[in-house]
């Protein structure tokens, strides 16, 4: 008789920003993917990549709320060769945060490469407001969804390279330029989801924020996503 594995989710923090509430965010994002239908656990710290222990290496996708923190060059290289063999990321808001640290830029040159981008500023104006979630082109994730309206931290950043497909934009305030708000990207045999939204509660909560998040952790794992 055979069974079935289950998919599984790993959802982590790690960082020391308090702008970020790192613990509050991580039960409200596990039950995210509980909702997704994966089997999710929660960690802290990103020590854990190589010679990973099995809720690390049995997780199909992770889903990162980091804001800085320890994570070694070599742990990223780690984690980047899981996703080429297969495995998916999610990183929403403050995980694009790299090149922060010691050794700047290039310490996180794996991570910067993996995720395919890195925060620049919160751009003019006010850090956070009301702002239009606009989605444009075609994809699984955003099948079906209408453009929604959030309260939420505004995040401009820089893309590493070409090799992305932009699902949502923003309108910056100021000048009403389209700002990237969420995007995917294929790393070797793996998938890559940034989601710019989700500062903190305000954010969370909002049914838009939370069906993007479980729609991106599905089709980060390999799995259909439902219209």
């Amino acid at each position: 008789m055979s069974t079935t594995r289950p998919t599984r989710a790993l959802v982590l923090v790690n960082g020391d920003d308090t702008h970020h509430d790192l613990l509050a965010a991580s039960p409200i994002l596990q039950q995210l993917g509980v909702d997704a239908d994966l089997v999710t656990d929660r960690g802290m710290g990103m020590n854990r990549f190589i010679d990973p222990r099995p809720a690390t290496a049995d997780a199909d996708v992770y889903l990162l709320y980091t804001s800085g923190g320890a994570f070694p060059t070599a742990q990223q290289e780690a984690l980047a060769s899981a996703v080429r063999a297969g495995k998916g990321v999610v990183a929403l808001h403050c995980a694009n945060l790299v090149g922060f640290g010691e050794g700047g830029l290039e310490a996180d040159r794996p991570l910067f490469d993996l995720l395919g981008n890195r925060y620049l500023s919160h751009g003019p104006g006010y850090h956070e407001g009301r702002q239009t979630v606009e989605f444009v082109g075609e994809h699984p994730i955003t099948q079906g969804l209408e453009n929604f309206e959030i309260f939420d931290e505004y995040y401009e950043y820089a893309f590493a390279d070409d090799g992305h497909q932009v699902l949502a934009t923003r309108a910056r305030v100021e000048d009403g330029v389209a700002i990237p708000l969420m995007y995917t990207r294929e790393v070797g045999a793996g998938r890559v989801v940034y989601l710019a939204l989700g500062h903190d509660l305000r954010a969370w909560g909002e049914p838009g924020f939370r069906t993007l998040v479980k729609r991106s952790l599905r089709w980060a794992a390999g799995l259909e996503v439902e219209a």
